[in-house]
């Protein structure tokens, strides 16, 4: 076992061990996470050790199985102590009813939410807070990095079967929030396990936000390997090229050669440079995004709209537009306003402004958990049907600088 450590909180105790953790993180295999954390979690006095991650519907935290974990049930995202741990990013304590306290350690790998980690101590104090969300910052590390050698965490978050052309799509998505200072977006794809033709991408390059929403004709696997090939290709023009024609012009070539001329893709394609609020916008056949401003849908940003991805369509018109510090961007798909609700009826844009004007009278929770109660809200509206693939995207521009995180205090 090696040298004992004291019983002591003080940090120099926690970066010792920590330490371990970092030692011994290049060469752990994925199954050896959960036995190395509970025990870590052990010698701060800790017990019942619980990871949770995210199913792929964004509805529940599911425990991690594995050796000396507590597995529980699984818990709700919205209204449950992990889910506000989770959707917060906040520590979230609990007392229990016979003794102690239940701690939920939001699990941030950068700004995304992996999961939450869960723990019962006999008291909590400040050593025990600093040290504990040092740890769960170190484990949602190891459970991001470890998940590309492993299908242990997949089987975990997976709640149905799913797929195949939904397993492409999974794949193909970066992680589905980011927050800095000056920006955060959070994504949703809907059905989680039937997806096929909806994607999105984003890369933040110094102060330009790149974003990419699409939909692929179609259904299933044919729709699935157009939006790979989609985002493949915007994903090369973007490491590549600057401007937003550019962009388009290269995955409108990508398409109609790899389909011919009977295929296509809407997209919206956008550059926001994060400190100034300035964007750029390419509509290629797709809804408007919506501006919402304190709370409440302003306007659709349109802009002319150019042809769908893969018809050869002349160099696009780029509209521009200034965003106000706290303003949101609603990025969504047709299948979103194309679903028939009882009666045979649209749903149609109207009833999804309604839904984000009433999301707005309510205090924001952050932009990840407001777009998951509008993803619910919409979907209860709907009848709880989601016939077609159906994306929800969303932006709120903070504006300012982040270059004080550069420098030590």
């Amino acid at each position: 076992m090696g040298e004992e450590i004291p019983e002591d909180r003080s940090e120099g105790f926690g970066e010792r061990l920590l330490g371990l953790l970092l030692d011994r993180a290049r060469y752990l295999p994925p199954q050896l996470i959960a036995p190395l954390v509970a025990e870590e979690v052990g010698r701060v006095g800790g017990r019942d050790v619980s990871i949770l991650l995210q199913d792929y519907a964004q509805e529940l935290l599911v425990p991690l199985p594995g050796r000396k974990l507590h597995v529980s049930q699984p818990e709700p995202v919205i209204d449950s102590p992990a889910g506000r741990s989770f959707l917060r990013g906040e520590v979230v304590e609990v007392a229990q009813a016979r003794g102690g306290v239940r701690m939920y350690l939001p699990l941030l790998d950068g700004s995304d939410q992996v999961g939450v980690m869960a723990l019962t101590l006999d008291a909590v104090g400040e050593d025990d807070r600093r040290l504990l969300s040092r740890l769960a910052g170190l484990v949602a590390d190891l459970l991001v990095t470890k998940n590309a050698y492993t299908d242990q965490f997949f089987q975990a978050r997976r709640r149905e079967p799913m797929s195949v052309s939904a397993e492409i799509q999974w794949t193909l998505l970066p992680p589905l929030s980011m927050s800095v200072p000056q920006v955060e977006v959070a994504g949703i794809l809907e059905p989680a396990y039937r997806v096929a033709g909806d994607s999105f991408d984003y890369a933040l390059n110094d102060n330009i936000l790149h974003v990419a929403l699409i939909d692929a004709m179609g259904h299933g696997l044919d729709a699935a390997t157009m939006a790979t090939v989609a985002i493949g290709a915007y994903r090369h023009a973007r490491r590549v090229f600057i401007g937003l024609a550019e962009k388009y012009a290269f995955m409108d070539d990508a398409i109609s050669r790899q389909f011919g001329p009977d295929h296509f893709v809407t997209a919206q394609l956008m550059h926001m440079n994060i400190a100034t609020g300035e964007m750029e916008l390419v509509n290629a056949g797709h809804p408007a995004p919506l501006l919402i401003r304190d709370g409440q849908v302003v306007r659709q940003l349109e802009s002319a709209t150019t042809l769908p991805v893969g018809f050869g369509g002349e160099t696009p018109r780029i509209r521009e537009h200034t965003l106000h510090r706290g303003d949101r961007l609603l990025y969504y798909t047709d299948g979103i306003i194309e679903e028939h609700i009882a009666g045979g009826e649209l749903f149609g844009e109207e009833r999804l402004i309604g839904c984000v004007n009433r999301l707005g009278e309510e205090p924001s929770q952050g932009v990840r958990a407001d777009l998951r109660r509008l993803s619910r809200m919409l979907k209860n509206e709907r009848g709880g049907r989601t016939s077609d693939d159906a994306t929800l995207f969303m932006i709120e521009w903070r504006g300012g600088a982040a270059d004080h995180l550069a420098v030590l205090d």
